[in-house]
C-alpha cells in the first residue's frame, strides 16, 4: 500500500505560480511511476504530467507543456508539480496518483493504483 497526501493548493490570479507537493508513505515510493491528474466538475479526470520511477523521463498533456514542470525526490518520498502562467482553464482538483513502475504508456488514469484525496486549484481571470 501507498499512501499520498497533496498540499500546496489554492488561488492565485492568471499568469501566477503555485508548486504543489506529494508525500508518499508506505511502500517504497522509488518503485513507483508518479503522476498527477486533475478533474473539473461534470468531467473526466484528465492527465496532467507524470514521471518515470527513477525521474529520467517526465509526460506532459499538451495543454501544460512548457508551463508545468514535474520532479520527484525519492529520498524524500515526494513529487511535486510546478505550475507557471497559470490559465483559468487550469482550475480543477488536482490529484498525486502512483503506479507500480513499468514500461508503456504512462498518462492513462486507470493504470494508476494509488490516488490522494486531491488538491483544489482555483486560478482568477
Amino acid at each position: 500500500q501507498v499512501q499520498l497526501v497533496e498540499s500546496g493548493g489554492g488561488l492565485v490570479q492568471a499568469g501566477g505560480s503555485l508548486r504543489l507537493s506529494c508525500a508518499a508513505s508506505g511502500r517504497t515510493h522509488s518503485s513507483y511511476d508518479m503522476g498527477w491528474f486533475r478533474q473539473v466538475p461534470g468531467k473526466e479526470r484528465e492527465f496532467v504530467a507524470a514521471i518515470r520511477w527513477n525521474g529520467g523521463t517526465a509526460y506532459y498533456a499538451d495543454s501544460v507543456k512548457g508551463r508545468f514542470i514535474i520532479s520527484r525526490d525519492n529520498a524524500k518520498n515526494t513529487v511535486s508539480l510546478q505550475m507557471n502562467s497559470l490559465k483559468p482553464e487550469d482550475t480543477a482538483n488536482y490529484y498525486c496518483a502512483a503506479r507500480v513502475a513499468r514500461l508503456g504508456a504512462i498518462n492513462y488514469v486507470n493504470d494508476y493504483d494509488y490516488w490522494g484525496q486531491g488538491t483544489q486549484v482555483t486560478v482568477s481571470s
